[in-house]
């Protein structure tokens, strides 16, 4: 039960509901015993003749105590106003007990839905809310598919396997208890033989029911692998049609579509035996129940049970069978969803690298510098950049180069933080940024990625990203500056417009025109671009370029470029090799080095 820990917090905040949801779940329980209760006396009164009279008990002391008091009364009213009165009576009765059962069930289940869904959207609100803080290094280590399968396939499986049992876990252990203590007060003798064999029977059910878990946690990991499939087969459509892999992909996705469907057989197979499985125990029991309390009976040695406490005997026993069934039920979901539990906890409980300071300090303005002091950064025990120390004036456009791997990016990520130092120091202003509030460290800050990063909405909401209240004016004054208000007002619906998912609508020149008018808008004094025109043809790359030079006049600027014409101008050159900087100086003192920087000029890394 440790592992649902976090569940039974979360139902926590529903303490008056759980209160309410128990109440009416043992009236419905009650009345559901009386409905059944009355079923001897109605055979008593249609079936049996010229019997002797029954004599009022002077106290209730038992169950056959109970059942002549009962009797008694009805015998007198049956007197008194005919045994067709008495019929009547007992139908109102019952008609009553089952009218009050079902009100007080449908009341539970009324309560019980506020509940479930409560516990399932704070849930999924956790889980995105985390994966949102987690540092970027954590993605880059797990695969997106199987990200989005414990979102959605693992939160479901909870759903449907746990939170959606609550009610089996709640109100067939109630009923059983209720039921059973009923039985015990008809006939404790003959209850003896039930506390004997069901344990047996539950024993039974849980030996089945343990493979479950391990093969769920299977069919939840082989489900991720056939997402992240479809995720890469969605993002490189174009690519696996040019290259005519279309089969080969289709053959990679059968593989793990075929594995996930043998996974889930065995798995189905074993949740479905536990209702037959159950019922049959339940009736084997029943006829266990029937042998020797018949014998009793006939026998004259049944210990005070009368026939009539006998039928109300089997008559509440039979009620036991649906829930005993439902219990075990609950119990295969709960060892299935166990795996679930598991793999979103496994989320949950990731460390968060980069946190929030105690007591952060506010940082409205740039004024001063950034600086890396001694600064090294691993991730997973690989040294990744060491040894780093650069100061970076206000003003001043700073431009890094390196061979692919040389930790270009990695330096750049370290100032919004997306990661943190491992060793050294990183200095805003003479400040630690550990010590900043991030969200107003990031504030000052403006990004340009080389993929253009957009979203599934329309230009204006894309361009506005993370900015309230921004100007329609302000918007169209920052297209303007990115270069990019003259193909928006083209289109059909101009600053409405949607542009599909991940702007697939536009053209690569006008998807970067496009975030650096988002940057443009932020107006943000120190601005990361990494290698924004890398991937553009000649005429984007010159409008694009003129939209990035726009957008750094009178901005502090950190530039990861391989073009010349981004760097040339550079304040200073950082040529960075295995994570250090083996060059510094701006790009003619650099050629005249004639070292490290010019040898990438001349291979045309830098071009």
């Amino acid at each position: 039960m440790k592992k649902y820990a976090r569940l039974f917090r979360y139902l926590a905040a529903y303490k008056s509901n759980i209160v309410l949801y128990f109440l009416f779940i043992v009236l419905a329980i009650v009345f559901s015993v009386a409905s059944i209760g009355s079923l001897p006396f109605f055979i008593d009164l249609i079936f049996t003749k010229g019997k002797a009279d029954v004599l009022e008990p002077e106290t209730i002391t038992n169950s056959q105590d109970f059942i002549r008091y009962i009797s008694y009364h009805l015998q007198e009213l049956m007197k008194a106003n005919g045994k067709v009165y008495v019929l009547a009576l007992i139908c109102v009765m019952v008609l009553i007990a089952v009218f009050l059962k079902n009100l007080f069930t449908y009341l539970s289940y009324y309560i019980l839905a506020p509940m479930r869904n409560g516990v399932m959207n704070r849930l999924r609100r956790e889980l995105f809310q985390k994966i949102l803080i987690m540092p970027i290094g954590y993605f880059t280590e797990q695969r997106k598919g199987d990200i989005m399968s414990r979102m959605t396939n693992d939160v479901g499986e909870l759903e449907n396997s746990v939170v959606g049992t609550v009610e089996g876990l709640i109100k067939d252990p109630l009923n059983l208890i209720i039921l059973l203590s009923t039985l015990v007060f008809i006939s404790p003798k003959l209850s003896l033989f039930l506390l004997i064999f069901l344990p047996v029977t539950g024993f039974i059910i849980g030996r089945i029911s343990r493979t479950l878990k391990k093969q769920s946690n299977a069919a939840a990991i082989k489900q991720g692998e056939a997402l992240s499939v479809l995720d890469e087969t969605l993002s490189g459509l174009r690519v696996i049609k040019a290259f005519t892999a279309e089969r080969l992909v289709g053959k990679k996705f059968e593989e793990h579509n075929e594995a996930l469907f043998h996974v889930k057989n065995k798995m189905q197979y074993r949740r479905d035996l536990a209702s037959p499985l159950s019922e049959f125990l339940g009736v084997l029991i029943l006829c266990g129940i029937l042998y020797f309390g018949g014998q009793l009976v006939l026998g004259g040695n049944a210990g005070g049970l009368t026939d009539k406490g006998f039928i109300m005997y089997i008559g509440i026993f039979t009620q036991i069978i649906s829930p005993a069934k439902a219990l075990s039920t609950s119990f295969y979901n709960m060892q299935k969803g166990t795996a679930a539990i598991a793999r979103i906890e496994e989320v949950l409980q990731a460390p968060v690298m980069v946190q929030e300071a105690a007591n952060p300090k506010a940082i409205k303005s740039f004024e001063h510098s950034i600086e890396f002091k001694n600064v090294g950064f691993a991730y997973d025990d690989v040294t990744i950049l060491k040894n780093i120390n650069l100061k970076i004036e206000k003003g001043k456009t700073v431009a890094l180069v390196g061979s692919s791997g040389a930790g270009k990016s990695t330096l750049a990520d370290l100032v919004p933080r997306f990661h943190d130092v491992s060793s050294g120091e990183l200095l805003i202003d003479g400040i630690n940024i550990k010590d900043y509030s991030l969200d107003e460290l990031r504030g000052l800050m403006g990004i340009v990625t080389q993929e253009p990063i957009l979203f599934n909405d329309t230009i204006a909401n894309n361009i506005t990203l993370g900015i309230d209240n921004a100007t329609p004016q302000a918007i169209e004054q920052a297209a303007k500056i990115a270069n990019a208000h003259n193909f928006i007002v083209q289109k059909e619906d101009g600053y409405k417009t949607n542009i599909g998912d991940r702007g697939g609508k536009l053209s690569g020149g006008e998807r970067q025109r496009m975030t650096i008018a988002r940057a443009v808008l932020k107006n943000p004094p120190i601005l990361i671009l990494d290698e924004a025109t890398s991937s553009l043809d000649t005429e984007s790359e010159r409008l694009v370029q003129d939209a990035i030079n726009n957008l750094m006049n009178n901005r502090t600027s950190l530039v990861i470029a391989h073009r010349l014409s981004t760097i040339r101008h550079a304040d200073e050159i950082i040529v960075l090799q295995k994570g250090e900087i083996v060059e510094r100086g701006t790009h003619d003192s650099l050629i005249a080095q004639n070292g490290f920087y010019k040898r990438l000029v001349d291979m045309q890394e830098v071009r």
